[in-house]
């Protein structure tokens, strides 16, 4: 079980960060970076699991990033805000989160991770993705389910 949802995401994304800075980086060496990181060994495990999934629909979640933000494509934007996005979209797409504590934990993601417009941009891009998705049946409306519970000091 997942010790710290928060502490899962943070190692998510920096997991992320590495497959978008090296395309030859292995699993062992991604651990490794992660044993100084926030969280247990299992958040850390959970973790790398949820970055391999956004790695996989990235491609996806990248088309529909550029489509709302033109003049932002995820080829200009910060590797921490992209892989934010790419996170996020991942966990609304999968159905593994309700897609409002998607959006809030990409936003606290970046408040902590980024620059002080990224909370912003980021909750305007996913908030349309998250429309997009409600609208053409690939997701449900979730918005009155709540099936996690973060603390701000999680």
């Amino acid at each position: 079980m997942i010790d710290s949802p928060r502490n899962m995401r943070r190692a998510a994304l920096q997991c992320l960060y590495q497959f978008d800075s090296s395309t030859d980086i292995g699993d062992e060496e991604v651990r490794e970076s992660l044993r100084e990181s926030p969280g247990s060994d299992t958040d850390h495990e959970e973790g790398l699991k949820l970055a391999r999934q956004a790695w996989t629909v990235h491609s996806k979640a990248d088309a529909m990033a550029t489509e709302y933000a033109e003049d932002w494509p995820t080829r200009r934007q910060p590797i921490v805000d992209r892989s934010i996005l790419r996170l996020a979209y991942c966990e609304m797409a999968l159905g593994r989160t309700p897609p409002k504590v998607a959006i809030n934990e990409a936003v606290e993601l970046a408040k902590e991770f980024s620059t002080e417009q990224s909370p912003m941009f980021i909750n305007g891009i996913l908030d349309k993705m998250y429309r997009s998705m409600r609208e053409s049946g690939e997701i449900e409306d979730t918005s009155n389910i709540v099936s996690e519970t973060v603390t701000p000091n999680d």
